[in-house]
């Protein structure tokens, strides 16, 4: 195989995972706290033979992860927040904190405030919050200081990666980030009774499906016809 069919193979394989992050945004358009994701292209220039050119190739090894505010939906609901601004609610994960933008929250047995799927929410200290299950009350000021019937009782924490390129997906909703977080200090407000939709545009979405369908198709267009011409060479040369 010559070096046009391997360049157009990797691209091809780029393509395909390009493709799949696609469709994932949008089947999850409407995913409470969802992120937009994308891939990153990279490219590798290999120099070859004397007074021959340099072989360039590409593959797509990086996930791009959109940080754009989603759209905020009122629920009036005690235990639904919202972040407007940056930063990210810190869950207790199997394997450590995860970050996360889906802020509904429900208290579990324990009177500790755990996502749907069982996972402790953490305060400013990395502490579980429990919210008392007598109050007559809870309240959330914009600081994130949960209050039971007017009595402050912590403060719910958000973070940032302390690399902001170091934010890593992991599953559904939720982020990794292996260099570490850091606090957020101003420039951000916990809102109480809203939650945060998904960033994904559904329109642009499908626009970049179209337009990644399109190059896809091209790609194997050209290797079809690379191959009958390498086969038509090659029984010239039989012959």
């Amino acid at each position: 195989m010559d070096n046009a069919s391997y360049t157009t193979l990797t691209r091809q394989a780029g393509l395909l995972r390009e493709m799949q992050s696609v469709a994932n945004n949008i089947a999850n358009s409407a995913t409470t706290g969802y992120r937009s994701q994308n891939v990153i292209f990279s490219e590798f220039v290999k120099a070859l033979e004397p007074g021959e050119p340099s072989l360039s190739m590409a593959t797509a090894n990086t996930r791009s992860i959109s940080l754009i505010q989603g759209a905020l939906t009122q629920t009036n609901g005690t235990f639904d927040f919202a972040v407007e601004g940056e930063g990210f609610f810190m869950v207790e994960g199997p394997e450590g904190p995860l970050l996360t933008r889906a802020g509904s929250f429900t208290p579990n047995g324990e009177g500790e405030l755990v996502t749907p799927d069982g996972l402790r929410l953490l305060d400013l200290g990395g502490a579980p919050i429990f919210a008392p299950p007598d109050a007559a009350s809870i309240s959330v000021a914009a600081d994130g200081t949960l209050s039971a019937d007017g009595r402050p009782l912590t403060q719910i924490g958000l973070f940032v990666p302390a690399d902001p390129t170091d934010l890593q997906y992991r599953d559904g909703v939720r982020f990794d980030a292996p260099g570490g977080t850091e606090a957020v200090i101003e420039g951000a407000a916990i809102l109480q009774g809203y939650v945060e939709g998904s960033n994904v545009d559904p329109v642009g979405e499908i626009a970049r499906m179209i337009e990644v369908q399109r190059s896809y198709e091209l790609g194997q267009t050209f290797l079809e016809r690379e191959d009958e011409r390498i086969r038509a060479v090659s029984q010239t040369v039989i012959k």
